[in-house]
């Protein structure tokens, strides 16, 4: 297994991940192309994020998406996880922990990382206990949204 940093040439699969993950998670299909777009996106601009992949042989086989928030109470970053996907075949062998890994790794080099943030479907109880496994905790902030319209 090679943990990676995600290339362009990668965003095939990606954009595969992030489709099955919206179906599985939310019963979701999300449109293809604004899909393309938004994968292909981050590697046009490094301010967006960038993505870790995990392959097996020349096959991708897992992959996530670091995204930035600056902490003003901190002085230094939080990297937002997002888009984590493992191939279902591949789930409970350690994948997501050697991306993590990786993640934490290439933090400690930048030294301005003061940790990881990440949101789950409530119901995603498997995710939830693979999350505190590796030694995350359920944060005290409630999570809202809206459109910019």
């Amino acid at each position: 297994m090679n943990i990676r940093m995600a290339n362009f040439d990668d965003a095939a699969p990606l954009v595969e991940f992030n489709q099955a993950m919206a179906l599985e998670t939310e019963g979701r299909r999300l449109d293809p192309q604004t899909l393309k777009s938004g994968v292909e996106a981050v590697f046009q601009d490094d301010k967006k994020g960038f993505y870790v992949v995990a392959e097996s042989g020349e096959k991708i086989v897992g992959g996530l998406m670091i995204t930035f928030e600056w902490s003003d109470w901190r002085g230094k970053w939080f990297w937002w996880i997002q888009s984590v996907y493992i191939l279902p075949e591949l789930r409970g062998q350690g994948v997501y922990r050697k991306l993590y890994d990786f993640v934490k790794e290439r933090a400690r080099a930048q030294g301005d990382v003061y940790g990881f943030r990440l949101y789950v479907e409530k119901e995603n109880t498997q995710a939830q206990q693979v999350y505190e496994k590796l030694g995350m905790k359920t944060s005290h902030y409630l999570m809202y949204e809206a459109k910019a319209e």
